[in-house]
């Protein structure tokens, strides 16, 4: 049986679906990235933060009810550490995705010694655990603020918008203003310089008009 390698033609209604699911997505995705992590959570290994296990499991559970880890493989990396490859699957917004994480953990050994280990069983919980939260952090943006994943929003709001617009037609420069909106110039980041710079221009305008009516 030949295979049917025709293209296959999408309707609007199904686009519209997609689009309806990828914006759900994108909306929850980015409520739980703003989730700050309480500070009891966060704990210090060699100077670098990283959040308990039971903590992130619990937003899970909350945020992705159903998701699932399976270990795909492991091996000994030497005689110094144990790797990890795991596969999270979760529930996301009507369709259920899935990613892959590899972590390893470096294998305890008792002191003195070169070969004999104090719990290989624990360091491969261990490595299986890191692989899991690496997971959760990778798919489901849960700790971003302490993993440093947080890319701050840059869209300004129709209020801010007009806001801006208000003041920039006071200071004569409504058109200038108008194409750096739609041009992308004017955004979240530099929004209140462009507006503190604008709203001296608009006094100033306002002052030269005074001075020359009286």
């Amino acid at each position: 049986m030949s295979k049917d390698t025709s293209l296959k033609v999408i309707d609007n209604g199904q686009i519209e679906s997609v689009d309806i699911i990828l914006d759900l997505i994108k909306a929850k995705h980015k409520k739980v990235s703003a989730i700050v992590t309480p500070k009891p959570y966060i704990k210090k290994k060699m100077d670098l933060d990283y959040v308990e296990f039971g903590y992130m499991r619990e937003i899970a559970d909350r945020e992705y009810p159903g998701w699932s880890w399976t270990v795909i493989g492991s091996e000994n990396l030497g005689s110094e550490a144990y790797m990890v490859h795991g596969r999270l699957k979760w529930y996301d917004s009507g369709i259920w995705r899935e990613g892959d994480a590899v972590a390893a953990h470096r294998v305890q050994k008792k002191r003195g010694t070169t070969s004999e280990f104090v719990d290989i069983g624990n360091d491969i919980k261990a490595a299986n655990t890191d692989a899991i939260k690496k997971a959760f952090n990778m798919y489901m943006n849960i700790a971003d603020d302490v993993y440093r994943n947080q890319i701050e929003d840059t869209n300004l709001t129709t209020e801010q918008e007009d806001a801006l617009m208000e003041v920039a037609l006071l200071a004569g420069l409504g058109t200038k203003i108008n194409n750096q909106l739609r041009n992308g110039e004017i955004h979240g980041l530099n929004y209140e310089g462009s507006m503190a710079k604008l709203t001296r221009l608009a006094e100033r305008n306002q002052n030269e008009t005074d001075s020359s009516s009286k």
